[in-house]
């Protein structure tokens, strides 16, 4: 057999294990994924809407108050670097379900903590269950799914991460308006164990996934030097520390400036607000499918733009703008988040799942750092102190994202 025609027949051999489009595995491996996000970031962001809450209740500074969302993000990025190593043995499917399932009985602890200390311990021991999920759940995709649809797919995921985030932050809301903080969380985590349950009864097995068995220290380094030394992905990396840091800042600190006077609203009518995450969902997958067409740096550079003049908006004294900047923020930040996790699949030379873990390591370090700093801008100068610093964070974010795409292209 002639060379090519032994690469042709490689290739077609390959796309085969592919979950395509409109087949039952692929619909179920969407809905796992969609499920596997939404209780991700509904467990992850539950008590965002609470840190008014909390610091009233246990008589901690915004600032302190803030580490309560920090320290789960924290070691939810420590975690995911371990857990791209250990999926390499254990398998994606096992250490997502595995990761859920505790994520989600922590959460339930959470709302027995009897002091702010040992709130803060579990949600730590949160953070770091959850660490199994993102990093895998993206190497899964770029694993299983058919390439020509990957951005799609990719969307739809990010989407799904994108109502867990509203859900967990609007119900938890809710719940706590009529029934205290507890309950809620109570309330959030018995959700995010059905999601779990859902997610392990619908995902298919992996078909491309090639167990490692053993750990090899010397591999993964080697694995994640490499990614490291692409040109092109620790500039996406860059981003997304830069972007998520300032859409969490964000979002901290709104609940602060509208729970104050003049607005004085309620926990129901703050957790509202959150329902502008619907906006994320549909900018992701939009965002994903339009990539596939126009290119996905360009869609990148936009969804940042995006969310910039968001954040600008919100500088607004009006209370109609400032949920309008709330809504083009959170679209423009899904938007941007979707097309670089992608493009980080795309341009990383095998070991997937590892490119994958410094992707969201960069992600979530950026929401824990520069998240709780955000508490030093708001107590130092207010909101426009807030601001100035989100828009200096996403004028590096658009840069980095133009650096990537020159060397992206030299690259190639």
């Amino acid at each position: 057999m002639p060379p090519s025609a032994h690469v042709v027949k490689t290739v077609l051999t390959a796309e085969k294990h592919y979950l395509m489009r409109g087949t039952g595995a692929y619909r179920r491996a969407s809905l796992a994924l969609f499920l596997s996000g939404f209780s991700t970031f509904s467990l992850l962001y539950s008590v965002q809407p609470l840190l008014p809450i909390f610091s009233q209740e246990f008589s901690v500074s915004p600032a302190e108050s803030s580490l309560s969302l920090s320290l789960s993000t924290g070691f939810l990025a420590l975690a995911i670097v371990c857990a791209a190593a250990l999926s390499e043995g254990l398998g994606r499917r096992s250490l997502m379900s595995i990761s859920l399932l505790g994520a989600a009985l922590l959460t339930v602890a959470t709302a027995f903590a009897s002091n702010w200390q040992l709130l803060l311990v579990i949600r730590a021991l949160q953070g770091f269950a959850l660490g199994g999920v993102p990093a895998v759940a993206m190497a899964y995709l770029a694993e299983e799914i058919d390439p020509r649809g990957l951005g799609a797919t990719m969307g739809l995921y990010v989407g799904g991460t994108a109502f867990g985030g509203m859900s967990g932050r609007v119900l938890t809301a809710i719940f706590a308006e009529y029934l205290s903080w507890r309950p809620a969380l109570l309330l959030i985590g018995v959700i995010g164990l059905a999601a779990a349950l859902g997610f392990i009864a619908l995902l298919p097995p992996s078909r491309n996934f090639v167990r490692r068995p053993g750990f090899d220290p010397c591999f993964h380094a080697r694995a994640w030097l490499g990614h490291l030394a692409n040109p092109a992905l620790p500039f996406l990396f860059a981003v997304a520390f830069l972007a998520m840091g300032s859409f969490v800042t964000i979002y901290n600190y709104t609940g602060f400036r509208l729970v104050a006077p003049p607005y004085g609203l309620n926990q129901t009518e703050l957790g509202l607000i959150f329902t502008v995450y619907l906006f994320g969902i549909a900018a992701a997958s939009i965002g994903g499918l339009v990539g596939d067409r126009i290119g996905h740096f360009s869609m990148l550079l936009f969804g940042l733009t995006l969310t910039a003049a968001g954040s600008a908006l919100t500088l607004s004294a009006a209370l109609p703008s400032i949920i309008l900047g709330i809504v083009v923020l959170t679209a423009g930040f899904f938007m941007s988040h979707s097309i670089a996790s992608g493009l980080v699949g795309r341009l990383a030379h095998g070991t997937k799942g590892h490119a994958s873990s410094l992707y969201m390591l960069a992600y979530y370090v950026g929401s824990s750092l520069v998240g709780s700093a955000g508490g030093w801008f708001w107590a130092t100068d207010g909101w426009a102190a807030v601001v100035t610093f989100t828009l200096v964070l996403l004028a590096l974010a658009f840069i980095s994202a133009c650096v990537a795409q020159r060397l992206a292209r030299i690259k190639a």
